[in-house]
């Protein structure tokens, strides 16, 4: 990478009209990036700081085991380089996120659940939104006081977790759909603020007034910047969108998390390491993963890898369900077409588009 610092020495050096040094082309101020970065992580390490600095959001990650805690039961892993990877939402009310006007409901569940398919070759994603009044077979799991939680049916998807918590979460996904889930994240309500709040707000378009006094949301339709107290009110809006069910929710969701992600794809964190901490102290403070991303260098090798993928050309679909005929107010997977998209996930293929059409919409 040398031959990018350097210029023959028989070209004469080229100045602008004032007769300053013209400025450095784009890589070159990135090649410079990295240097001033790796200097000042190579002071810190001398210093003591940056192993303290390591070891402190380091310990901040909390791993889950998914082989040890569900067994080997699972579906097999897919024929290709792709990954699948589940992203869990959770809405409990306690320690930090209870401050934040959430309610007061005990316990916990899983608000929002993604299951992101990155196909052979990670330049594209789908992620594919699990309506949480989904009524779903548990299996049997170990429940969070130790004891064998036995399999059911017809329950919700969202009270998996607050039975029996996410590791039972990706064993019932699993055998919903046969998919096997590779690795899950979990970030907590006061970690998805503090993660919006460290990167500036984010950015999103709304074509109609949103009042929901259930989330406090209040917005008019237009662009607007949202802090991380208003990106989370935006997340969980429904009463004020679509039919009031959380099916119109999901598309607030899936809107905010391509927003998210390219806000923070464009922002410049090799030119602020100190930006990259506070993002970095504030997401590990409140995330679990599987335990083959709970480091920081595994999150950064898993993210590096991702690299190729363009937020803006993510694509977003809802699980295809339908209204329960005994319990209007829940869905249940709707077929043929569920079933079409998880066998195309299961098997690394594109998604057909009949496997995209929900019955029920949600508005």
């Amino acid at each position: 990478m040398t031959h990018a610092l350097t210029e023959p020495e028989s070209r004469p050096e080229r100045r602008d009209p004032s007769n300053r040094r013209a400025k450095p082309p784009r890589r070159r101020r990135r090649v410079w990036r990295w240097i001033a970065l790796s200097l000042v992580l190579l002071v810190l390490a001398v210093g003591g700081v940056g192993y303290w600095l390591y070891t402190d959001l380091n310990g901040n990650i909390t791993g889950v085991d998914l082989d040890k805690a569900i067994g080997d039961d699972r579906p097999q892993k897919l024929p290709t380089s792709g990954q699948n990877l589940l992203v869990l939402g959770s809405d409990s009310r306690s320690g930090a996120n209870a401050s934040l006007g959430t309610g007061n409901v005990s316990g916990a569940r899983s608000d929002t659940a993604l299951v992101i398919h990155i196909p052979e070759g990670r330049r594209k994603a789908v992620a594919v939104s699990i309506p949480r009044d989904t009524l779903v077979t548990r299996p049997e799991c170990t429940a969070k006081d130790g004891s064998t939680l036995p399999s059911a049916q017809r329950v919700m998807f969202n009270s998996v977790y607050s039975l029996a918590g996410p590791a039972c979460v990706v064993k019932t996904v699993e055998q919903m759909s046969g998919v096997r889930v590779d690795h899950f994240m979990e970030v907590d309500f006061a970690g998805f603020k503090g993660l919006v709040d460290a990167i500036g707000g984010v950015t999103v378009t709304v074509d109609q007034d949103i009042h929901d006094k259930s989330s406090g949301l209040n917005l008019t339709a237009g662009t607007h910047k949202l802090d991380g107290t208003q990106s989370l009110q935006f997340v969980r809006t429904r009463h004020g969108i679509g039919d009031g069910s959380d099916l119109g929710r999901i598309g607030l969701q899936q809107q905010f998390l391509i927003a998210l992600l390219s806000e923070i794809k464009k922002q410049d964190l090799l030119g602020s390491p100190t930006k990259t901490y506070k993002i970095a102290d504030n997401l590990t403070e409140s995330l679990t993963t599987d335990s083959g991303l709970a480091s920081l260098t595994k999150l950064a090798e898993f993210g590096r890898s991702m690299n190729g993928i363009d937020p803006s050309t993510m694509e977003t679909i809802m699980l295809p369900v339908r209204y329960d005929v005994q319990d209007p107010n829940r869905v249940v997977a709707a077929q043929p077409q569920a079933g079409r998209l998880w066998h195309a996930l299961r098997k690394d293929q594109e998604i057909p588009a009949s496997a995209k059409k929900s019955p029920a919409t949600g508005g």
